[in-house]
């Protein structure tokens, strides 16, 4: 039977016929979600023109309207009618005795009804009090009587939403956010309201209003699918349940993918979080569009007013290398070229959770069309990116859904696919998997400063459960999944083995402190077997803590924190043999060798600017992950204040470290003396390296005292505001027991920013103990250094005094 048919029927037998009409319709299998929904309230308009016309003889300027989701011709099996009865006020008698004989039939079919009856006036007080009531005028569509009435309401309710969409689209936003924080968001739920919930059909309408408004849109791309897929789970939903309700309850999933063909539970979850998710990156970026275009109203007048007239121009702040701030919105610089720079989509996402701003929607649809694949294995660059992002705490997770939501991500990493909205069917999450690693990798940004090499720490955190979508032992599967990304990602051989341990025993920490007798010898050497030295054990248990901090309130406890750590403290004692000493001295190269003698000749500064390229085979075994940037060998008759004069001046021409050595060479015997040899690698902030012969001029006025580093540094920081960003955890200065037998050796684990090492270089030196020698790294947005410090008489230092340094230096990086 076609819809006509059904259609006649329901005319032609009145509230009987409708209902037998209606059952057929819904127990078509051939006809589901648009067209089933379309049929129902084609039919439903019918039925009820039917009953309007019937009652209505004889009564002028009054008619039917649907508003809200009958409206739109959404109609779910069990969905509300909601109904306007609007008049002219001519006749109120006879509208109450018609408003009986068409509200009447609908309660005697058992229909849950929304009805009002106003005249359109009284519509639009309504409204204006009311933006429930608003909002459901915006969707008003005719059904029967006097059309004119109707549009003329449409038309004013338009209207009015426009006129006064500066102050309603707050309230709306604030209404949605109020929603969210009971209902939850939808994409993490495992019993979801399709309709409440963040992500879900509210705000989905929301987004319509919006638009209406026409002070914003929403990102269209793939909005309406979003929106289809999740009326269609409803509507299979209403079918199974036989009730009107709109929570998908764990026990009805299975039965409602059956309904949609879907091959079981979990693909319908997972369907519904891709669905919800669409739904909330579009509600981000309207939000913040509604939020600029009314700051920019605000704002425009005062501007005019003191420029004398004309547009103003929105100021751009420089971020990284083809990335500008703009509008609180990091967006792409005039000159960038993604098509010619296949790290710019890490680089701009990286600066853009640095500075704890989202990405703008229009860089990254630029960026995921035109941005070329990256080589394999990656770049330095493009990996130092990665951990800078995932270093970015809270802010990571925005801009890491914004490359999601164009498919850089997937583009990135293919085998982040397999678990993008996986959903976890254990009480003890809150997210999918997909997310769950993302606040993994929150969570340790949090705990960088605990570890010696904060950049593995962040990418097993990004990866620990990526075997998750595959059979079997995620572990197992994640292990063999991560030795190919770390390798694909650019890291050397000895770090990929790092990562596929930590991907391999994530687990072994917890389950090990919690479920095992740690008397027992052979359970504290099994872990220490299967982890194999101090550095691996020392980032496995940051990210235990991190996994299960991510996981839920129930996953970590300070009990289990302190079973944790007593477990490692037992299986560091056993490991304890393996702890490295004092690197031995290495002997200078030629080069080193010759600017050290130029260096003590001339009594000045040596430098030696060289550019680093990295090995063509990603598989060539290298003691240390490759550097970035350019090397920069200085030469230095030895001298106070030489430490604090190099980091300065290379903070002052906007050179960012990102490795940096000193140590003091004892010179030839027929040439008496000692030279400080430095061997940096350094990297442009943004624009192209200064030239090596100014870099030298400023360092012989430096260390001569005519150049104040300090107060050129303070001018430019005054100049440039420091930004809101990510709120980095405070630094943390250490000194490392029994570490060498020649030096006290003072760790410091930071927050890398401009002018960092120029001010440990002056600490130290207040502190008056000399650098004996340094290893500095920058991993990501960390800051990672050791300096071997001796006193004046070149002995280690004694332990009070040793500690009174390290907080000397810690103090000096809080301020």
């Amino acid at each position: 039977m076609t819809s006509t048919d059904v259609r006649a029927e329901a005319e032609d037998s009145g509230p009987s016929g409708y209902a037998a009409a209606r059952l057929r319709l819904l127990q078509e299998g051939a006809r589901s979600g648009p067209p089933r929904r379309t049929a129902l309230a084609e039919l439903t308009d019918d039925w009820l023109t039917g009953l309007f016309t019937a009652g209505s003889e004889g009564l002028r300027g009054v008619s039917l309207v649907a508003v809200g989701g009958y409206g739109r011709g959404e109609l779910s099996p069990r969905s509300d009618l909601d109904l306007l009865l609007l008049h002219d006020g001519s006749d109120p008698g006879g509208v109450a005795a018609l408003a009986d004989r068409v509200w009447y039939p609908v309660w005697d079919l058992g229909l849950a009804l929304d009805h009002s009856v106003r005249t359109p006036a009284e519509a639009r007080k309504t409204a204006g009090e009311d933006l429930k009531v608003q909002l459901g005028l915006l969707d008003a569509r005719h059904i029967a009587g006097d059309l004119g009435l109707t549009a003329g309401l449409r038309t004013a309710v338009l209207a009015d939403w426009r006129n006064q969409a500066p102050k309603r689209l707050p309230e709306l936003q604030e209404l949605c956010a109020e929603r969210a924080e009971r209902q939850g968001e939808l994409q993490y739920l495992l019993e979801p309201d399709l309709k409440e919930a963040r992500g879900g059909l509210r705000d989905a309408t929301a987004l319509r209003a919006v638009a209406a408004s026409w002070l914003a849109d929403a990102p269209r791309e793939g909005l309406a699918d979003a929106r289809r897929r999740l009326l269609d789970v409803r509507d299979a939903l209403h079918l199974t349940t036989g009730r009107a309700t709109d929570r998908l309850s764990l026990q009805e999933q299975d039965q409602v993918a059956a309904e949609l063909g879907l091959l079981d539970a979990d693909t319908l979850l997972r369907q519904v979080y891709e669905s919800a998710r669409v739904v909330s990156y579009a509600s981000d970026v309207t939000w913040r569009e509604v939020g600029r275009v009314l700051r920019s109203r605000a704002v425009r007048p005062r501007l005019r007013a003191m420029l004398g007239g004309g547009k103003p121009v929105a100021e751009r702040s420089p971020l990284a290398e083809g990335v500008v701030e703009q509008d609180g919105e990091a967006v792409l610089a005039r000159a960038a070229r993604p098509e010619r720079d296949p790290v710019l989509p890490l680089r701009a996402a990286a600066a853009a959770a640095q500075a704890g701003i989202p990405l703008s929607l229009h860089a990254v649809r630029r960026m995921a069309a035109v941005a070329r694949p990256l080589p394999t294995p990656w770049p330095a660059e493009a990996r130092e990116q990665l951990v800078t992002l995932l270093g970015s705490g809270r802010p990571t997770v925005e801009v890491w859904e914004a490359l999601e939501a164009e498919g850089l991500i997937t583009r990135l990493l293919p085998d982040w696919e397999r678990v993008r909205c996986r959903p976890q069917r254990n009480a003890v999450h809150i997210w999918t998997v997909d997310r769950h690693l993302i606040e993994t990798a929150v969570r340790a940004s949090e705990l960088t400063r605990r570890v010696g090499r904060p950049d593995l720490l962040l990418v097993a955190s990004l990866l620990h459960d990526i075997g998750k979508g595959w059979p079997g032992d995620h572990s197992v599967a994640g292990e063999i999944i991560a030795r190919d990304v770390a390798a694909r990602i650019g890291f050397d051989r000895t770090d990929v083995g790092v990562l596929a341990t930590l991907v391999r025993h994530h687990l072994l920490l917890v389950d090990t402190a919690t479920r095992r007798d740690l008397e027992d010898p052979a359970t504290v050497r099994s872990v220490a077997e299967a982890v194999g030295s101090q550095g691996t054990l020392e980032l496995l248990h940051a990210l235990t803590e991190a996994d299960a901090l991510a996981t839920g309130p129930a996953a970590w406890s300070s009990w289990r924190g302190s079973l944790v750590a007593d477990l490692v403290k037992r299986v560091s004692a056993v490991l304890a043999g393996d702890d490295p000493e004092e690197p031995e001295a290495v002997a200078p190269t030629a080069e080193q060798e010759r600017l050290a003698i130029e260096a003590f000749r001339t009594g000045g500064p040596v430098l030696a600017l060289r550019a680093q390229t990295e090995p063509a085979d990603a598989d060539t075994p290298a003691e240390d992950p490759e550097p970035l940037g350019v090397e920069l060998l200085i030469a230095v008759p030895d001298q106070p204040g030489v430490l604090p004069a190099v980091a300065g001046v290379l903070a002052m021409h906007r050179l960012t470290v990102r490795t940096a050595g000193l140590r003091a060479l004892d010179l030839p015997e027929e040439v008496e003396g000692s030279v400080l040899l430095l061997d940096w690698r350094v990297a442009a902030e943004y624009g192209s390296l200064p030239q090596a012969a100014r870099l030298r001029a400023d360092l012989v006025r430096a260390l001569d005292g005519s150049l104040d580093i300090a107060a050129r540094l303070a001018e430019r920081d005054a100049a440039y505001p420091r930004r809101r960003g990510t709120v980095a955890p405070p630094p943390r200065v250490t000194v490392a027991p029994a570490a060498s037998r020649h030096a006290t050796v003072i760790e410091v684990r930071a927050h890398d920013a401009p002018g960092l090492l120029h001010r440990l270089g002056r600490a130290l030196e207040d502190a008056e103990v000399r650098v004996r020698s340094m290893h500095v790294s920058t991993l990501g947005a960390n800051a990672v250094d050791a300096f071997y410090v001796t006193g004046t008489k070149g002995a280690p230092l004694p332990g009070e005094e040793a500690a009174a340094v390290a907080r000397a230096l810690e103090e000096a990086l809080r301020t």
